[in-house]
């Protein structure tokens, strides 16, 4: 039995919205995408191997759909999940080994503000001549993007949260013109999630603030 045999039946249509049918792939993707953003707002360390999973699947389903960066972005999130997930549990430094919530530096936001542009041009134009992406600028976007809001989750970057907003809003109606609806429709919910977990990594933030003023008071 070969790999394309033992993947076919996620290629399969389950249900059909709005007139465009939906694969195990598509569904598997929602599932496991949504449960692994809700892990990272409540800082889980369960949301990496979820966020694998969903890596996995995204594979599938954008290389099917033409989206080719979105495609090569989940193998680079399959190497920053591993780094992030070792970073969550050995980064706090010496008598601390949980990575706390911090702020973004200057010199920080000065090189993921360089590599987004640079990626986003570089992208752009591999995609409209090394593919036959119809949407090379948008997917080299978020693809950029993605890979900035990353960096900065592994690193526990309370601002990486603006960064998935971001791409969230861009992702949402590029995926509906590619009539992947559900796919759409879960980052509605990874926009909310977002939200919710830049409250909470907020909150994270400033506690430790109002400690040290509480003993220096």
């Amino acid at each position: 039995m070969s790999l394309a045999d033992i993947l076919d039946p996620l290629q399969q249509p389950l249900v059909t919205v709005l007139d465009t049918p939906v694969g195990w792939t598509e569904v598997l993707g929602f599932g496991s995408g949504a449960l692994c953003v809700w892990l990272v707002a409540r800082q889980h360390l369960a949301n990496w191997p979820i966020g694998i999973a969903n890596n996995l699947f995204f594979i599938l389903l954008f290389t099917r759909s033409g989206l080719y960066a979105d495609a090569g972005l989940q193998i680079v999130f399959i190497a920053l999940a591993a780094y992030g997930w070792w970073t969550w549990t050995h980064g706090g430094g010496p008598g601390s080994p949980d990575l706390p919530v911090r702020s973004t530096s200057r010199t920080e936001w000065i090189r993921l503000c360089a590599a987004g542009v640079l990626g986003t041009a570089g992208l752009t134009v591999l995609l409209s001549h090394a593919t036959d992406s119809t949407v090379p600028f948008w997917d080299a976007l978020t693809t950029a993007l993605s890979l900035a809001a990353t960096y900065g989750q592994c690193r526990k970057l309370v601002e990486s949260w603006w960064l998935w907003i971001a791409a969230d809003i861009v992702y949402i109606p590029l995926y509906a013109y590619k009539e992947l609806y559900l796919t759409s429709l879960l980052y509605a919910g990874f926009l909310t999630l977002c939200l919710v977990g830049l409250r909470n990594w907020k909150r994270d933030l400033y506690v430790p603030q109002r400690e040290l003023a509480e003993v220096a008071g």
